[in-house]
């Protein structure tokens, strides 16, 4: 677990955290029950302890510290023991349709992915262990525990029961349900072994951040919050939806020269350089960037593959990929890291799909240093779409 063995400091601060935003309880609610957004519950986790947020990601964890992967929850307590959100899976439908009827291999294939899912979350981020740090909500109070985040064991899946739109089950471990209308996963969380954190809601939380601003004079005309540009490319080719089997992610298998089997580079779509056309650095020899992994690893990296677009009237090279140098530290991460598949394995669509993720958000910190995180299926048509409204 990971509470108990953080510096008094730091949990005290976290705890004070919580007092504070569980007190502006009556900005959302009349009731005696403390509100916690749970963006909220992830910034203030993630504050307190000095821990990554990844919530920006498509991660089966929202946060890590020390190679420990924590998945935030807040929650009503309800009678303490309650079915909670753990993973959607809307974009698998059509590969888990068909066994619809079969709700032994049906979830058998569900746990199959949510495993796969919290193993790519471990190679992604270097986590060597997974806990939920869950904070259940009452009336006056928060309670706060934690429990392990667990693989469902695939041995010892039993008790499974249909009903007309769900599909519970347990692996002697969890008790799970499956919603179906809403490919939806839950787990069982039940309350035990908590922390007890009393809250005192504010009567006019209004009035008294009113007071706060008045002393401190804050301009409201000044943001102090640092924003960065950034992009989402496709982990596949945009023309036919696949991952082309001699280019992008499968660049090892192209003909011409030799190439190390871990050869690879992620596609930068024409239309990306249109819209951004200061975001990358031009596709010239010597020009070459930091590009800051999920892992905290650093790869050199550049622009590759000639891409000629006008920029300002002038033609520019601003290439069709982006790779690291050596060539092969990119691929190594994505191949063998995340995918984990054997030299010589084409990467398909379904791979993908499998764990989740087909498309990566790049963040441009400044000229020389950008950072990289991977993003949930159909984040990459999802971010065009946004640009055209």
């Amino acid at each position: 677990m990971f509470l108990k063995n953080q510096p008094k400091e730091n949990i005290q601060e976290y705890y004070n955290l919580l007092k504070i935003v569980g007190s502006l309880s009556n900005l959302f609610s009349d009731n005696n029950v403390p509100y916690l957004y749970y963006r909220a519950a992830e910034n203030i986790f993630c504050k307190a302890f000095e821990a990554n947020n990844l919530s920006r990601g498509d991660s089966s964890a929202d946060a890590s510290k020390n190679s420990i992967g924590i998945g935030l929850k807040t929650f009503l307590n309800s009678n303490g023991n309650t079915l909670q959100k753990i993973a959607e899976f809307n974009k698998d439908r059509s590969d888990y349709h068909d066994l619809i009827n079969n709700p032994a291999e049906f979830i058998r294939y569900i746990s199959f992915l949510r495993n796969k899912r919290l193993d790519s979350t471990k190679a992604i981020h270097s986590i060597d262990s997974l806990a939920y740090h869950c904070v259940a909500r009452e009336a006056n109070r928060f309670l706060i525990f934690e429990e392990e985040m667990n693989f469902i064991n695939l041995d010892q899946i039993n008790d499974i029961q249909r009903k007309p739109n769900s599909i519970s089950f347990n692996d002697k471990n969890h008790e799970y349900n499956f919603n179906i209308s809403k490919s939806t996963l839950f787990k069982r969380f039940t309350t035990t072994n908590v922390s007890e954190l009393k809250i005192e809601i504010l009567k006019d939380p209004y009035e008294t951040l009113k007071e706060i601003f008045d002393n401190y004079k804050l301009d409201f005309t000044k943001s102090n919050k640092t924003k960065y540009e950034y992009v989402i490319l496709p982990l596949f080719s945009t023309r036919s939806g696949e991952v082309a089997e001699s280019s992008g992610l499968n660049q090892w298998n192209a003909k011409g020269r030799k190439r190390d089997p871990n050869e690879v580079y992620i596609p930068v779509p024409t239309i990306i350089h249109k819209k951004f056309p200061n975001f990358f650095p031009v596709n010239e020899k010597g020009i070459s960037f930091n590009l800051h992994l999920p892992n905290e690893e650093i790869l050199t990296s550049s622009m590759c593959q000639d891409s000629f677009i006008k920029i300002n009237g002038i033609e520019v090279n601003k290439g069709k990929g982006l790779m690291s140098n050596p060539n092969k530290e990119l691929g190594k991460w994505i191949l063998r890291d995340i995918l984990k598949i054997p030299e010589g394995t084409l990467v398909t669509y379904e791979m993908l799909v499998e764990i989740g993720i087909d498309s990566v958000e790049v963040r441009k910190i400044d000229s020389e240093n950008y950072e990289i995180d991977f993003k949930k299926l159909n984040s990459y048509y999802d971010f065009i779409d946004s640009l055209n409204e």
